[in-house]
């Protein structure tokens, strides 16, 4: 499961020694594989991700969780091939709209036997040792993972571009993952997720470098710099509901002031004298937004509007 017995720091050591060589490569051969510099706006979006990646598996593992981004990578996608274990693994793509390409999650295969056991009201074991494939309750499992994963991923892009993340079919090698060629470079994201001081498990997301060119001018600039284009069509609708909200407007003729007396011994019949002058407030609620004369137009009781308050937008 998530909690593993093994402790925090093996799990980092472990990862720590597959990726160091990969991320050597990176830097050595950054010219060629990464033209967006140090990512650090990919980053920022990442931790975005992984805050938001933890309010969807808490529910499926019933438990509290921290989940967080590591360092971005940029190798070849032979490289990162490589460096897994050969253990059962979900590769699932993701069509990115309207950018041309896909994305790819990454899923340990024990992870996904956790979330299923724990589906079927289990305490999220997975089998020991592990199928050689997944079967068909493993692949729905995967693509409700890629399902719950897909929205939020789209909402931590939105601060630099509007991208749709639409999941495929995932597979078990990512041999049968069209469009993914072996010597293609990519940013690997990497997602941690424990409880309490347990073993992590991993989650990637990887982008091709060439599916993120159209991007390049934000992903080199400062995330809080740019914000996606509004929405015209989005923010019409809510003008035209917001000029449609109803609001009471009266008129207040007079305001007597009678002792306590006087008002104890009321009967029908009596008349209160009002006075008032020419002008009248008009008032929407609280605020007075002008004064009036009261008249009377086809027959019913009104009032002219003499003089409107004058109003800065920001008061409405």
């Amino acid at each position: 499961m998530v909690n593993g017995a093994s402790e925090m720091a093996e799990g980092a050591e472990r990862r720590g020694r597959g990726r160091a060589g990969a991320a050597h490569a990176a830097l050595l051969g950054g010219q060629a594989l990464n033209p967006f510099g140090d990512l650090h706006t990919l980053q920022h979006l990442s931790a975005l991700f992984a805050r938001q990646m933890r309010a969807v598996f808490e529910p499926m593992l019933r438990r509290e969780l921290r989940v967080w981004a590591e360092p971005l990578v940029v190798e070849r996608f032979a490289a990162y091939r490589a460096e897994r274990p050969e253990a059962l693994t979900a590769w699932l793509p993701l069509k990115m709209s309207p950018t041309p390409g896909q994305a790819l999650m990454i899923i340990d295969g024990k992870f996904v036997l956790e979330l299923l056991d724990l589906f079927f009201g289990g305490r999220g074991e997975a089998p020991n040792p592990l199928p050689g494939e997944f079967s068909p309750a493993a692949d729905a499992m995967i693509a409700r993972i890629g399902t719950l994963l897909a929205k939020p991923l789209q909402q931590a892009w939105e601060p630099l571009a509007r991208i749709n993340f639409n999941p495929g079919r995932g597979e078990a090698t990512p041999m049968l993952i069209a469009g993914f060629d072996v010597d293609e470079p990519v940013v690997v994201t990497r997602f941690g997720i424990a409880s309490g001081v347990g073993k992590p498990t991993y989650l990637d997301v990887l982008y091709p470098v060439i599916a993120l060119k159209p991007h390049a001018p934000q992903l080199t600039g400062k995330v809080h710099a740019r914000t996606a284009s509004p929405d015209s069509a989005w923010r019409q609708s809510l003008t035209r509901a917001a000029m449609g909200v109803n609001f009471t407007v009266r008129s207040v003729l007079a305001e007597p002031v009678i002792p306590l007396a006087q008002l104890m011994a009321l009967k029908e019949g009596d008349v209160i004298p009002i006075n008032f002058g020419p002008d009248v407030p008009v008032m929407v609620g609280d605020d007075r937004i002008g004064v009036g004369t009261v008249g009377t137009a086809n027959g019913r009781a009104a009032i002219r509007l003499s003089k409107l308050e004058r109003r800065d937008e920001g008061d409405l």
